[in-house]
């Protein structure tokens, strides 16, 4: 059984979201069975429909335990997001990880716990390839943030309906995005880790609850 706590609203739980839904369809005919934890960071994502909205809109068809409490956070002692739990099936801990990445690794213990062996999965980015050198980004804001930063993209937890403007030195003219539902947006997206300076403007109808920056390249 693979365990995954996740937020919808979380930018890195979003970058590992498609391994975790690709383990699923690969080996859930072998044994596997995967359940997420949703466990909320942001006010949007403590709303039962908005999380069932988000699972369906990410096309996750394994089960999602809905976790507004934390109580099953604290059972496990969990330390952040995402984070994997891999069990035998004994229900004793096999594997985890917390954080992104180590993507291959996870899928190597999976077929060793089912007795199978396939090519694991391609990295999905650049920053997912083993061993790559990846720098840290600037530190996450609460709120609109606008001002310096470096980072290998750029993402911004928003909720309601409207526009986000969206400026910066290392992109050409204003990005504009056109805001739906509540979740983690990405603003843009660097091939390397990447100086530059960010103005985000917020429409009317729009709230944003912090913007977050990703590792980028060396």
């Amino acid at each position: 059984m693979l365990v995954e706590f996740w937020d919808f609203c979380r930018p890195n739980s979003l970058r590992t979201l498609p391994y975790v839904k690709a383990w699923h369809e690969r080996y859930e005919h072998a044994g596997l069975r995967t359940i997420g934890v949703h466990c909320p960071g942001f006010d949007p994502s403590r709303e039962e429909a908005a999380v069932r909205a988000a699972v369906a809109r990410l096309g996750i068809t394994y089960p999602v335990l809905i976790d507004s409490e934390l109580e099953v956070w604290r059972d496990y002692e969990n330390a952040g997001w995402p984070a994997r739990y891999l069990f035998d099936g004994h229900a004793r801990l096999f594997d985890y990880h917390y954080g992104e990445g180590a993507y291959g690794e996870t899928e190597l213990a999976i077929q060793e716990l089912l007795d199978v062996e396939r090519k694991p999965l391609a990295p999905r980015c650049p920053e997912d390839v083993p061993g790559a050198q990846l720098l840290v980004p600037s530190e996450d804001r609460p709120g609109a943030y606008s001002g310096a930063y470096e980072a290998g993209g750029v993402w911004a937890v928003l909720d309601g309906t409207g526009t986000v403007g969206v400026d910066a030195e290392t992109v050409a003219g204003t990005i504009e995005l056109k805001i739906t539902h509540a979740g983690a947006y990405p603003l843009i997206e660097h091939e390397r880790h990447t100086e530059g300076v960010l103005e985000l403007h917020v429409g009317p109808g729009v709230r944003c609850y912090a913007t977050c920056f990703t590792p980028g390249l060396a």
